[in-house]
């Protein structure tokens, strides 16, 4: 078995996940519409616990596929990049960064900052899980669906969206590989011109004399150099939101999530969801909730008894 068609067996498999429910935690039924509401606007607060749960589970779930006995084991990396990779007679090393995704949130806000350097033999894959309680609001996690593209993909769209010297520079982590691998550095991060318009038409006379075609962004360590020029010379800020899954404008992801919200789950579409629980006012809420999950107040006795 080779890198390729390890990655190809865990993708199939975890496609497979559509449709799973995670017994790992419950969120009960609310007792009254109002309860209903009053949940409906922070149950996006379990997104980074159910996120990990669905990490640490989905690991779980490739080492009980039968396909990969007798080859190797998936095992987690916490902390570490990616979040599981493939244990074996196999190079490179095969491996997965896991990406939870709650659609109801008003964007997906995990980040992939790794640079594509990271991803010279596309050994290492993204898998994005989407996810929903089984009844909107409670119940057990519920995976949506599930998108698998390659990393170096997402590193390379990433890079192509956001680079654009002296405007926006893409810098490369230093040279770390004599340190200890606890020390070693992988992220890019992205910087956003602060300059006068006077310092920034002296900027781009500089990106001009570079004379390259295009300045197409480039992660080698000559390329680096030029734009450290900028970041030298020129005042720039660190951007914060940079490397949101959300804003790379990968073409697989971006058609995953229309995907996702095209979805109809308890006689709405996601996207109805989320502009509903994200922009409605309470009433809007609470006549949604009754009509398609039948929370109403003769129910709220029964759920006390």
């Amino acid at each position: 078995m080779q890198t390729r068609d390890v990655i190809q067996l865990g993708a199939r498999h975890l496609q497979s996940m559509a449709g799973h429910d995670f017994d790992v935690l419950t969120v009960s039924q609310p007792i009254s519409p109002e309860a209903a509401v009053n949940l409906s606007k922070i149950i996006s607060k379990l997104s980074p616990l159910v996120g990990n749960l669905i990490e640490f589970n989905t690991v779980e779930f490739l080492n009980d596929q039968p396909d990969f006995a007798g080859f190797g084991s998936w095992l987690r990396q916490d902390p570490g990049f990616p979040d599981t990779i493939f244990q074996g007679a196999v190079t490179p090393t095969p491996g997965f960064e896991i990406k939870a995704w709650f659609p109801l949130a008003t964007e997906i806000t995990a980040r992939f900052k790794d640079s594509q350097n990271h991803f010279s033999q596309d050994q290492t894959y993204v898998a994005m899980l989407a996810w929903l309680p089984e009844m909107v609001i409670y119940g057990k996690p519920k995976i949506v669906g599930v998108c698998v593209v390659s990393g170096l993909s997402v590193a390379q769209a990433r890079d192509n969206h956001y680079h654009n010297p002296p405007d926006y520079l893409v810098l490369e982590p230093e040279d770390t590989s004599s340190r200890t691998a606890n020390l070693q550095q992988t992220n890019t991060n992205g910087y956003k011109f602060q300059g006068t318009p006077a310092q920034f038409a002296e900027a781009q006379r500089l990106v001009a004399s570079w004379g390259l075609n295009g300045h197409q962004y480039r992660p080698t360590p000559e390329y680096q150099a030029l734009l450290r020029q900028l970041i030298q010379r020129y005042p720039y800020r660190l951007d914060t939101n940079y490397a949101k899954m959300d804003r790379i404008v990968h073409p697989e992801i971006e058609a995953f999530k229309s995907w996702v919200y095209q979805q109809t789950i308890h006689g709405m579409t996601i996207y109805q969801w989320n502009r509903l629980l994200s922009r409605g006012d309470d009433q809007q809420i609470r006549q949604a909730l009754e009509a398609h999950l039948g929370i109403r107040e003769e129910n709220a006795e029964d759920l006390l008894l």
